[in-house]
């Protein structure tokens, strides 16, 4: 005799399981991406594209004569056209900042140091959603990770016999535990 009652929990777990899976598969996505680019912070900027140019100053470009014309003319050697201020940090340098950039010369050794900073296409946005940098979306994250654990949890009953949760699924959840239980204890010792 079929007990309908555990054959409708069956389906409704599983239909649960999948529908959410389906729904946050997008914000699963956009959280591992970005996870893994915040983890390698060491290795590189995963939000900002920092590009330096050195170049030379003209012979006819000198410090002596330093008022907003000549500034303008600086910005044109890079290809700026507005500053929004500039200062002198020595007698022989000025340092002139534009919009997301900066133009640093030194007269004394006729160089210059432009550097642009620009946001790094998609990773600057997912990083935003990831560090819950939007206002309010602190509330959407929590959901979102309550989410999470509702499909974790549904995904643990889906399968029944020798690939269930009291076969083998006990034994890989068990083997799973390991790792972050290692990582806890090495660093608890640290």
């Amino acid at each position: 005799m079929f007990d309908w009652k555990k054959i409708k929990i069956r389906r409704l777990n599983a239909a649960t399981h999948r529908d959410l899976g389906y729904f946050f598969s997008s914000l699963i996505l956009v959280y591992c991406i970005s996870g893994i680019a915040l983890n390698h912070v060491d290795d590189w900027n995963p939000d900002f594209i920092i590009t330096k140019n050195t170049i030379t100053i003209p012979a006819s470009l000198t410090r002596a004569e330093t008022g907003e014309k000549q500034i303008n003319e600086f910005g044109k050697l890079v290809g700026e056209n507005k500053y929004k201020i500039a200062d002198f940090p020595t007698s022989d340098q000025i340092k002139i900042y534009y919009d997301n950039a900066s133009l640093h010369l030194n007269f004394t050794t006729r160089k210059g140091i432009y550097e642009r900073v620009s946001k790094r296409p998609f990773f600057y946005q997912t990083n935003v959603i990831h560090r819950n940098s939007l206002k309010g979306w602190k509330w959407a994250s929590d959901v979102f990770a309550f989410m999470l654990i509702v499909i974790n949890i549904t995904g643990l009953f889906i399968l029944k016999g020798k690939y269930g949760i009291t076969k083998r699924g006990k034994w890989l959840i068990i083997a799973g535990v390991i790792p972050p239980l290692i990582a806890v204890i090495i660093h608890a010792v640290q």
